[in-house]
């Protein structure tokens, strides 16, 4: 397509962490990119088009093609530009854990989290104890199979694994502020804690943070949203 060689276009938010992951994965490699800022509650037709079955974002758009879902697109990312840092490990057992890990975060970690924003009262005690086991898990399997310790689990760059915990528990300060719950437990996960203390100090994961201010107004209104239509 005319004009469309080797465009690369984003359509996302700042707020959203699944957003986020692509953004921190173009940043990692250096691809240059533009990011066109969606509306969630009025997305654009453009993004529709593009993400026809779950019309949600990211999607990214490269010559002309749309490419959805986070984690495939940062796969995506790392197997067409191969200079620059690799996303995920070359050798084939490494990039096997690096997946698994990767999908045990995207799949139980997150929807563990997304229900602790969801509910309240018994419901979200419930829904903390459930992050807190699946936190001691991930503790022991970094433990068990990263035994150098993280950060960084994928080398001195900054990887597919590095990039999922982040876009979770990156800003657990906010998630502190307006769920009243803290998360990250030094004596209980130092690993996991230590190795998102780390990826926060890292000058990329800064340049796509949004300011505390936005993010908490964000989780704030997904709450009250999500309350809202669980009371109706």
């Amino acid at each position: 397509m005319a004009g469309e060689e080797n465009r690369v276009v984003l359509h996302g938010t700042r707020v959203s962490l699944y957003s986020a992951r692509v953004e921190l994965a173009l940043k990692v490699k250096g691809i240059e990119y533009e990011l066109v800022e969606e509306d969630l509650m009025n997305k654009s037709e453009a993004l529709l088009r593009f993400n026809p079955v779950h019309k949600k974002v990211p999607v990214l758009v490269h010559n002309g093609k749309p490419i959805a879902e986070s984690l495939v697109i940062i796969e995506y990312i790392d197997e067409n530009w191969k200079e620059g840092p690799r996303l995920l490990p070359q050798d084939p057992y490494e990039r096997a854990k690096v997946r698994f890990w990767a999908g045990f975060l995207h799949q139980q970690l997150f929807e563990a989290t997304a229900s602790v924003i969801k509910t309240d009262g018994e419901s979200q005690e419930r829904a903390v104890k459930e992050v807190h086991e699946k936190l001691k898990m991930l503790e022991e399997g970094i433990k068990g199979s990263y035994p150098g310790g993280s950060p960084f689990v994928n080398g001195d760059n900054m990887g597919l694994l590095d990039i999922v915990v982040c876009s979770l528990f990156g800003p657990h300060k906010v998630q502190e502020e307006v769920l009243g719950v803290k998360f990250l437990d030094p004596e209980k996960h130092p690993r996991v804690t230590s190795w998102v203390k780390a990826l926060n100090e890292l000058p990329l994961v800064k340049e796509v943070t949004p300011p505390h201010e936005k993010l908490v107004g964000a989780l704030q209104c997904f709450r009250n949203r999500a309350l809202e239509s669980a009371a109706a």
